[in-house]
């Protein structure tokens, strides 16, 4: 293994922000290669997606939507086992988010003054599906079940091709048990910029899911300064063990290697107040390094890995809400109590049986999780980031009798004297 995975030891805390700096491109080429994109499609429409198709994944199409065959066809070419494992992992998924449903709040806030809220499913989404030698079918699930159960009206998916030019079967057949309406094969910021302004074949939508490389994520901020919706900014995987010495070294090294395979700009961090532990998992990296496939891509991943020793826990926690991480690994000791001091976090994995694999694929949690830090702002997709919440109020006319006094002093402590006007000409009314 070319990558030396070196220990840090009690790095103090003006040393933190350096250490766990996440791997990250150019932000003037990054802006600019997204800017030129997007000023593509917005004038060339399918044709350009058809040009980037070709010039980024090596394939030539001459269509952008998949026929309504093909995504039938797709259950004939994925293996009964994996639909087995798709159907049950569906499953899951969709009991834990139809449980995340809630109940009409409506109530009197005074006498005659009665207020409630509804949630109403968003009528476009567009969902971004990494693809090429990854294709994330996953991510079709965690995506387009919410949206499903939510209501959405139109649920589109992009997703690059793979060297065939064809959609990969696994995702088609998860996007056909799932609940989506159109599949298009386009990939990388392109597809952002598709869903984001239409073209002759794809429709704009109203919000944008979907995890992807920083290109994607570039594209998904552009899209939010231009007014439409997106998820969270959800970049590349990260994740961040704490582990003591009743964790297993080997358990800690395949849940870093799982990570770090995602992408070469992924990044893996392992805390622990245990010297052997560390070093331990280190050689267990370097094992189970030599019989994953992926290898080269790893390596690249682990030159911004960290493997940080805390003699204290308290600076341990503090550490973990400072970096909030996408993906977070407790297998510690007193995990619960550990669990309960942490507030910067996408996704939490408890214990030594809770690999970060099972919230990928199909434990019930979503997996579309706020990475580089965004987690001490934003949650990981949810049924709720499939509604709008839309408040109604009704006032009977004894309600605004009763709350119009209220309504003026604050309309003329303010000057907005209109305001006033609407209630005392109605209160007016009444006396009358």
């Amino acid at each position: 293994m070319q990558t030396s995975i070196n220990i840090v030891e009690n790095p103090p805390y003006d040393s933190w922000e350096e250490l766990l700096k996440r791997p990250a491109m150019d932000s003037e080429y990054l802006d600019q290669a997204v800017e030129d994109i997007f000023f593509a499609v917005k004038r060339k429409g399918d044709q350009a997606l058809i040009d980037f198709t070709r010039t980024f994944d090596g394939v030539l199409l001459d269509h952008l939507k998949v026929s309504e065959e093909e995504i039938e066809a797709s259950e004939s070419q994925v293996s009964e086992p994996l639909q087995k494992a798709i159907q049950m992992a569906a499953s899951n998924i969709r009991r834990f988010h139809a449980g995340q449903q809630s109940k009409m709040v409506k109530m009197e806030t005074v006498p005659g003054v009665i207020c409630w809220q509804k949630a109403v499913a968003l009528q476009k989404v567009g969902l971004y599906i990494p693809g090429g030698s990854a294709p994330l079918f996953s991510s079709v699930l965690m995506l387009a079940i919410p949206a499903t159960i939510a209501g959405c009206k139109d649920i589109i998916i992009c997703t690059p091709p793979g060297k065939n030019g064809k959609v990969n079967p696994a995702i088609l057949y998860a996007a056909k048990i799932s609940g989506v309406t159109a599949v298009y094969t386009a990939g990388g910021a392109q597809a952002i910029a598709a869903m984001a302004f239409g073209t002759e074949s794809i429709p704009a939508v109203n919000k944008i899911f979907g995890p992807g490389n920083q290109f994607v994520t570039a594209a998904k901020q552009v899209v939010q300064k231009l007014g439409i919706a997106i998820d969270l900014p959800a970049g590349p995987s990260e994740v961040l063990v704490m582990a003591d010495e009743t964790a297993n070294p080997a358990f800690i090294a395949s849940d870093l290697l799982s990570q770090a395979e995602h992408g070469p700009d992924s990044q893996v961090i392992l805390l622990t107040t245990d010297r052997t532990m560390a070093k331990n998992t280190i050689s267990e990296i370097y094992k189970q390094l030599e019989i994953l496939p992926r290898k080269e891509m790893i390596e690249k991943s682990l030159e911004s890995s960290k493997i940080i020793v805390l003699d204290d826990l308290n600076i341990m926690v503090n550490m973990v809400n400072e970096y909030a991480p996408e993906h977070l690994i407790i297998s510690m000791k007193n995990t619960d109590e550990i669990a309960a001091q942490i507030v910067n976090a996408g996704s939490v994995f408890l214990g030594n049986y809770t690999p970060e694999s099972a919230g990928d694929y199909a434990s019930g949690t979503n997996h579309t999780l706020p990475t580089n830090g965004f987690a001490k702002a934003y949650s990981g997709v949810n049924l709720d980031s499939f509604v709008k919440k839309i408040t109604f109020q009704e006032i009977t006319p004894e309600g605004l009798q009763g709350l119009g006094e209220t309504l003026q002093q604050m309309a003329e402590a303010e000057n907005l004297h209109a305001h006033k006007l609407a209630v005392s000409l109605r209160l007016d009314s009444l006396d009358k």
